[in-house]
C-alpha cells in the first residue's frame, strides 16, 4: 500500500459542460480515493529530441514544447477519427501538421513519423507529471498505471525516472500493467481488473482512470466501472461529456 491511511479527491465537475457532473461517471457525493494512470501521454511522450531532428528535415519544428503539442494534437485527431489502437494514420497527420511541416512534405513526413516512433520511443517523462507523481504519493494516494505498451513500459517508467511497480528510488505503484504482457488491451475493460486487483479496498467507481484518448481510456474506463478523466492540455475537447485536466498537477488541487 502506498502510504499510510486513505486519502479522498474530489472532483466538483468544472471541467464538465455545465459544471455540472452528469451522466454514467457521476459519484454523489464527488468523492475519489486513487488514481490509475495511463502511460503514453500521461507520463511520458514519444521522444521529441528524437522526433524534433527528424520532421525538421521537412520544415517542421523541433522545438520541444511544438512536439509536446501535437501529441496531443495527434491523439485528438486519432478521437475524432474513432481509430484503432494499432491505426496512427490520422494522429500521424496531425503532428506533422502541428509542428509545421511543409505542406507538400506532410504526408511522406507522416510516413517517416509512423516508421520513425516506436515502443521504444515512448521515454521522455513529462516534467510536471513527474511533480504530480511525488505530490500525490506524498499524500498517500495509492495509484498504478494500466497501459497499452509492447512489454517495455515498466522499464521505460522506471528508467525514465517516473515511478515503479512497488517501493524503490521513484513514485510507487503498486502495479504497473502493460497490455502485451497481460494479453488484453484498452478499450476492453478486463485489463483494468489486474490494477483494481491491487486496490481491493475501494469501490471502482471512486477509482480516477487519467489517460489521453477519447476512444481507449475514457471509453475503457467507464466499461470498467471507472471514472475517467482526460488529460487535455490544449483543450482539445471542449464540448467532452466528461472530466478534463491541463496538467496532472491539478490532481493535487483535487485532493480533499
Amino acid at each position: 500500500m502506498v502510504g499510510g491511511g486513505v486519502v479522498t479527491l474530489a472532483v466538483d465537475g468544472r471541467n464538465r459542460p455545465g459544471g455540472a457532473s452528469q451522466g454514467p461517471d457521476d459519484v454523489s457525493d464527488g468523492q475519489f480515493e486513487a488514481v490509475l494512470f495511463d502511460a503514453g501521454g500521461v507520463l511520458v511522450l514519444p521522444d521529441p529530441t528524437v522526433l524534433g531532428p527528424l520532421l525538421a528535415a521537412y520544415g517542421g519544428s523541433a522545438e520541444i514544447d511544438d512536439h509536446r503539442r501535437a501529441h496531443y494534437a495527434g491523439m485528438a485527431a486519432k478521437s475524432r477519427a474513432a481509430a484503432s489502437e494499432s491505426d496512427w494514420d490520422s494522429y500521424n497527420l496531425a503532428y506533422v501538421e502541428s509542428v509545421d511541416v511543409d505542406p507538400d512534405l506532410r504526408l511522406i513526413a507522416a510516413s517517416i513519423l509512423d516508421h520513425t516512433r516506436s515502443a521504444a520511443l515512448w521515454r521522455w517523462a513529462i516534467p510536471e507529471s513527474v511533480r504530480a507523481l511525488r505530490a500525490l504519493e506524498e499524500r498517500g494516494v495509492p495509484m498504478s498505471v494500466v497501459s497499452n505498451a509492447s512489454g517495455q513500459i515498466a522499464w521505460v517508467l522506471s528508467h525514465s525516472g517516473v515511478c515503479q511497480e512497488g517501493p524503490g528510488e521513484d513514485v510507487a505503484m503498486r502495479i504497473v500493467v502493460d497490455s502485451h504482457v497481460v494479453g488484453v488491451a484498452k478499450p476492453d475493460p478486463r485489463i483494468f481488473g489486474f490494477a483494481l486487483e491491487m486496490h481491493p479496498e475501494t469501490d471502482p467507481k471512486r477509482i480516477l482512470y487519467v489517460g489521453d484518448s477519447v476512444v481507449m481510456d475514457v471509453a475503457g474506463a467507464r466499461a470498467a466501472g471507472l471514472h475517467p478523466v482526460l488529460l487535455d492540455p490544449f483543450d482539445d475537447h471542449p464540448d467532452a461529456d466528461f472530466d478534463r485536466i491541463g496538467s496532472l498537477l491539478e490532481l493535487d488541487g483535487l485532493l480533499g
